[in-house]
């Protein structure tokens, strides 16, 4: 009987195949989900105070787990020194796990939301506030009570009567949600591109052609004189 080594030998060449390619998809997969999430923390970095507090909330909100803000105060003491602390803020979102699209959706109607109350460098917790629903200090001394992005979603509310019920419409919201993640996605492209070229010496600049000289004009021909007519034959002698 012949072995079958060959057919071993293609079968665990196969496997391997689809083993690579499974991990290749995944692997894919993870770029995609890290460009969005990305994309999303460079959108409302701003809004959140720091990078490290977008990419929490984004990641918090997207997981469904609980979320850490950080909020950063510099002091001056008697001696002329600084010093920095850094105060925690922990919460958990009032909803499960949100996909990416709903998490642009919730952090651009609490932007919003505390924008339109003359809030719009908002502290962590006034984030959380405006996510878990409760009340904030405006600037005239005021008290306001919200009932909180998260919380009304956890209650089954759709997305439009949320942006409703806060005085918006989800349209504008979240198209100019998309303008402004496109400006934070190109602004991080070209400081990406910055920083990749520093130390890089410029490319010289060619010099230009020197422009050719015009070729002479051609000079015309002569014109041939005209040939004179042939003069029609005469008529044979003794012709008829």
């Amino acid at each position: 009987m012949k072995p079958h080594r060959p057919i071993l030998t293609v079968l665990a060449a196969g496997m391997l195949a689809a083993f690579a390619a499974t991990a290749f998809a995944a692997d894919g997969g993870n770029t995609t989900t890290s460009t969005a999430a990305n994309n999303l923390a460079s959108t409302y970095a701003t809004f959140a105070g720091s990078g490290a507090n977008a990419d929490a909330l984004v990641e918090g909100l997207r997981d469904g787990t609980s979320i850490t803000l950080d909020t950063t105060t510099t002091t001056t003491n008697p001696d002329g020194t600084t010093s920095t602390t850094t105060t925690p803020t922990t919460f958990q979102p009032a909803t499960g796990k949100l996909g990416y699209g709903n998490v642009n959706i919730v952090l651009a109607l609490a932007q919003n939301q505390l924008a339109a109350l003359g809030i719009t460098d908002p502290t962590t917790d006034e984030i959380e506030v405006a996510l878990n629903g409760g009340t904030v200090t405006l600037a005239d001394g005021s008290t306001q009570t919200l009932q909180g992005v998260l919380a009304l979603r956890a209650q089954g509310e759709g997305w439009g009567q949320i942006a409703n019920a806060l005085g918006f419409k989800l349209g504008d919201v979240v198209s100019a949600s998309k303008t402004d993640r496109a400006q934070a996605g190109a602004e991080h492209a070209q400081h990406g591109h910055d920083v990749a070229s520093t130390g890089r010496p410029e490319h010289p600049v060619r010099p230009l052609h020197p422009d050719r000289p015009q070729r002479p004009d051609v000079p015309q021909r002569p014109n041939i004189p005209q040939r004179p007519d042939i003069p029609s034959h005469v008529g044979r002698p003794g012709g008829g």
